[in-house]
């Protein structure tokens, strides 16, 4: 919310007859690969082959010491062990960084094996991120916004945190933007709740006086780093806003976010923000 006041797959290949249909030798040889793949089925379910095959599911929005959490959970680590191992992975990482994987630890989901570790996640994730996010239109999307490719992975961080829906992303980044081209503030919650490593809808004045660099009511322009790990729809936001000249927004209730580019509109939809939330608490 703007605040202005305060697995492999494997694939069978047939072969298709001169009708586009696929040819089938004989009946026996069918009957026979159905026979032995229902075996193989059953053998696998049984865990002679092994363990099943196990994967780890990082969704759009995560930070990166919820990621390191997810992976010692799922390799059965020490907590801890996955943020210790970042220094030692010599993960790919563009050098203004500064060795911080925030934002390059992509979401998505990833094979988990007996011979997985911590490095081989994280590298397996920065790869990812690097192949998705350096593609050339992702680059000219960023030139053509006047940003770098890092600055577009940032805006597309802060537009994963705070909208809404999918919809509501272009125009969030929009005010981005829009706030950013005037010299504006971003004034921006999802930045405080990452230097006060929470998650809230309350900020109070004493928040917005914290100093961090990603006091975003303090410092004007872009924090230093992302703020989470956003999905590639938040980056193709953050390189294609939506036209508009909006600078706020706050979502009213939920699937009803209201932008606007005047303050005093802007106000009566926080009041209305407001009064939603203390009917919802009971107040």
């Amino acid at each position: 919310m703007v605040n202005e006041s305060l697995d492999t797959r494997r694939h069978h290949w047939t072969r298709p007859t001169s009708r586009g249909r696929p040819a089938l030798q004989a009946g026996v040889v069918l009957v026979l690969g159905v026979a032995v793949a229902v075996l193989v089925l059953l053998l696998a379910r049984e865990g002679m082959f092994g363990p099943p095959p196990r994967t780890l599911v990082i969704p759009e929005g995560r930070r990166a010491s919820q990621v390191y959490a997810a992976v010692d959970r799922s390799l059965d680590v020490p907590p801890g062990t996955t943020r210790k191992a970042v220094g030692k992975a010599d993960l790919a990482l563009p050098p203004e960084v500064k060795g911080n994987p925030e934002g390059y630890l992509f979401p998505a989901t990833y094979p988990v094996t007996s011979g997985t570790t911590p490095t081989s996640l994280l590298t397996y994730m920065v790869d990812t991120a690097r192949q998705r996010f350096g593609a050339d239109h992702i680059a000219a999307g960023a030139r053509r916004n006047n940003v770098s490719v890092h600055q577009a992975l940032t805006i597309a961080s802060i537009v994963q945190a705070e909208a809404g829906t999918t919809a509501d992303m272009g125009k969030v980044s929009r005010v981005i933007y829009n706030r950013l081209a005037r010299g504006m503030p971003l004034q921006m919650d999802s930045m405080l709740n990452y230097a006060l490593r929470r998650s809230t809808l309350d900020t109070t004045a004493d928040d917005t006086k914290i100093d961090s660099a990603y006091n975003s009511y303090e410092h004007r322009g872009l924090p230093p780093t992302p703020i989470d790990n956003p999905g590639e729809q938040a980056m193709e936001a953050a390189i294609t806003p939506t036209p508009g000249p909006w600078l706020y927004f706050v979502t009213v209730a939920p699937g009803d976010t209201r932008f606007t580019d005047s303050y005093a509109e802007h106000q009566r939809n926080v009041q209305e923000f407001n009064r939603n939330r203390l009917e919802a608490s009971g107040s």
